[in-house]
C-alpha cells in the first residue's frame, strides 16, 4: 500500500469521527451536556475565585513589606505604593462581587 493510498484511507475515515455523536435526529443529549457544563463552570468559578484570593493575599503581603522597607529607608514613592496597594485590594474585592453579579451568580 503506497503513501497516497494510506492518506486517502485516513481522509475517508476522519469525517466519521466528527459525526459519531449525532447519530439520528434526537438532540436531547445536548440539554444534558449543557446542564453539566453549567455546573462545571460554576464550580470552576469558585476555584478561580479562591486562587485569585490566595494570589492577592501573597501580593498584598509582599507589597506591605515593600512599603515598610521604603518607610524605614526614607525612600520616595510611599504614597504611590500605598495607593496602588489599596487600588489592587479594592479591585479584587470589587471583581469578586461585581463580576459574578454581572453574570447573575451569587458566590
Amino acid at each position: 500500500m503506497s503513501i497516497k493510498q494510506k492518506i486517502v484511507c485516513l481522509l475517508i475515515l476522519v469525517p466519521y469521527a466528527a459525526f459519531a455523536k449525532s447519530g439520528s435526529v434526537n438532540y436531547s443529549w445536548g440539554a444534558d451536556a449543557l446542564a453539566t457544563m453549567h455546573d462545571f463552570v460554576v464550580t470552576m468559578m469558585l476555584y478561580v475565585l479562591y486562587i485569585c484570593y490566595s494570589i492577592a493575599s501573597v501580593l498584598v503581603i509582599v507589597s506591605a513589606f515593600q512599603i515598610y522597607i521604603k518607610m524605614n529607608t526614607g525612600e520616595d514613592g510611599i504614597v504611590k505604593s500605598f495607593l496602588s496597594l489599596l487600588g489592587a485590594c479594592l479591585f479584587i474585592i470589587g471583581a469578586s462581587i461585581v463580576l459574578p453579579a454581572f453574570f447573575g451568580y451569587r458566590i
